[in-house]
């Protein structure tokens, strides 16, 4: 019993050993730039081992540098709530959780109507906000497990508690994916426009936003419909997002 105890008081030090490891990165955050996150060493080490390398572009610029449009763009497409929210949009995550399993029940359907064969799985929808997106980034991989989950729910809340909305944004957007080998708002302005980030028009701010959740997927479909569509629908909603 007593070493049963003393394992488990030894594994909740180590917990809250990491909580507070977290914590003071997050608060360094505050006066520091972060050189790179969790997710861009992962791809870092993916893209110098590939056979083929891709050249990686990313150049870190302040808040004031990033041009208004494409700020109103990422919340409009990403998180339009992020300016009130304490980080976590519980609405959208059930929203997102419906979305699924009703997704996931149409896949079985057809597994069943086709007798076992392969049926593409269904795209999985997350709900997440900006401040989730970058706490994933910042220090987690990219698995699917509940205690990830809720490692992601505390650093989170970490982030809204120790930074300003402002200061999460400016993180987020010079760190955040848009292609391969290509972080950061500046680093895409260059890529798709020859031009910093700091004189994006709206149309090409709101294509970038709508790039975000599949980076890699529209960077080799410029001439998509559904990207051309989506991002005049986020440029028409570009003015009536809340900025930090």
């Amino acid at each position: 019993m007593k070493s049963t105890m003393r394992g488990l008081l030894l594994i909740a030090l180590a917990l809250l050993g990491l909580q507070a490891y977290f914590a003071l990165r997050i608060a360094a955050m505050a006066y520091v730039d972060p050189h790179s996150t969790a997710f861009e060493r992962s791809e870092w080490w993916r893209i110098s081992t590939a056979p083929e390398r891709s050249h990686w572009q990313q150049d870190w610029v302040p808040y004031a540098q990033i041009n208004r449009s494409l700020k109103s763009a990422v919340l409009a497409s990403e998180d339009d709530g992020f300016a009130t929210h304490g980080g976590v949009d519980w609405s959208a995550i059930n929203a997102a959780w419906h979305k699924n399993a009703k997704a996931q029940a149409r896949a079985e359907a057809r597994g069943a109507a086709t007798r076992g064969r392969f049926v593409k799985p269904p795209r999985i929808i997350g709900g997440s906000t900006i401040t989730q997106q970058l706490a994933k980034n910042l220090f987690l991989s990219g698995e699917r497990t509940i205690v990830r989950k809720v490692q992601e729910l505390v650093i989170t809340l970490l982030l809204e508690r120790c930074l300003t909305k402002e200061r999460i944004l400016e993180i987020y957007l010079n760190h955040v994916e848009w292609g391969d080998g290509v972080f950061g708002a500046q680093a895409a302005a260059w890529r798709y426009y020859r031009k910093p980030a700091s004189q994006l028009a709206p149309a090409e701010a709101a294509r970038l936003a709508v790039m975000l959740p599949r980076p890699k997927f529209f960077e080799k479909l410029p001439a998509s419909e559904y990207l051309a569509n989506r991002s005049a629908l986020i440029q028409g909603r570009m003015a009536y997002a809340q900025l930090p």
